[in-house]
């Protein structure tokens, strides 16, 4: 399957672009291919984060907790645990 590719137009600090024609180079591709990895590289990180946060919120709440989520204090409070 093809995927539809869109051209957009950005830009850049001369330090910037300097610096991403050497990354691009290094690793034997376009700064545009560069850049589209870049950005897909973040997009699937965001999207793997936010799974994560929305299993995390599904969870029930801890036994002892009362009902509620603990607080950073209370997680971390050593007399609660034994």
């Amino acid at each position: 399957m093809k995927t539809k590719l869109r051209n957009i137009t950005i830009t850049l600090e001369e330090e910037v672009a300097r610096w991403a024609r050497v990354e691009a180079a290094r690793k034997d591709t376009s700064v545009s291919g560069y850049l589209a990895e870049m950005l897909k590289q973040q997009m699937k990180e965001e999207g793997e984060y936010e799974l994560a946060k929305r299993r995390a919120l599904k969870r029930k709440p801890f036994v002892k907790s009362g009902g509620k989520y603990l607080s950073r204090e209370e997680a971390h409070e050593r007399s609660r645990v034994r």
